[in-house]
């Protein structure tokens, strides 16, 4: 039981016209919670779905139906897009003018691993006259503490700089999208803080998942 009627295809606080989903599949639920959706913790679906649980999702100030959470394949509402989640959690580090050589990129990794932070979506553009610049992601909590790490480590390999920026979210169209990555039903993208709200609600658009459609594949 929760404060929610069940699982949306986005926050209905942030999306007003967003869907009650009639059931999501384990790893459906999984991505949503990883990029933000705060209905269920991560564990606790990782658990259900080890364990073969199906979880029933709903609010406990009413008595309608919530929504199943199951290892069954949820297709038969043929959407391509099942829900939208922001995660503001997360801030971007790049570092520019890394030299690319053999070694370098995994020398700065491995000073922020040895800091206990947690490291995610790395992207290292196309090498130029023999550098290259790299963004990563980093939890909001330890932006000072990884900042200060790379100042050093970029030091010591020739790099020109870090930047940071502390605005994550999940993102489309006229939004300017900073990063990106993709799983086989998940695409992430960062953009700035101030626009995830937007962001979310043009994702949602778009692919009308306020309508009669549902259920699927992908999660932006």
């Amino acid at each position: 039981y929760t404060d929610v009627p069940g699982v949306f295809t986005a926050d209905p606080r942030i999306v007003p016209e967003a869907r009650k989903l009639h059931a999501v599949s384990y790893e459906e639920m999984l991505e949503l919670a990883a990029s933000g959706a705060k209905v269920l913790q991560l564990r606790s679906v990782e658990y259900a779905r080890t364990h073969a649980v199906k979880v029933h999702v709903r609010s406990s100030f009413t008595d309608e139906a919530g929504t199943w959470i199951t290892e069954e394949d949820v297709r038969m509402e043929q959407a391509i897009i099942s829900g939208v989640a922001a995660d503001d959690s997360e801030a971007k580090i790049t570092i520019e003018d890394v030299p690319d050589q053999p070694g370098i990129v995994a020398a700065i990794f491995r000073a922020v691993a040895d800091e206990g932070a947690g490291v995610d979506m790395i992207v290292q553009n196309a090498a130029r006259g023999g550098r290259a610049d790299v963004s990563f992601l980093v939890p909001k909590g330890d932006l000072s503490r990884i900042a200060a790490v790379v100042e050093r480590v970029v030091k010591e390999v020739g790099g020109s700089g870090h930047t940071v920026d502390d605005g994550i979210a999940l993102a489309r169209e006229e939004i300017n999208i900073e990063m990106i990555s993709t799983s086989s039903i998940r695409i992430s993208c960062v953009v700035r803080a101030a626009d995830a709200d937007r962001a979310v609600r043009a994702v949602h658009g778009r692919f009308d998942l306020g309508g009669d459609g549902g259920g699927a594949r992908e999660h932006a």
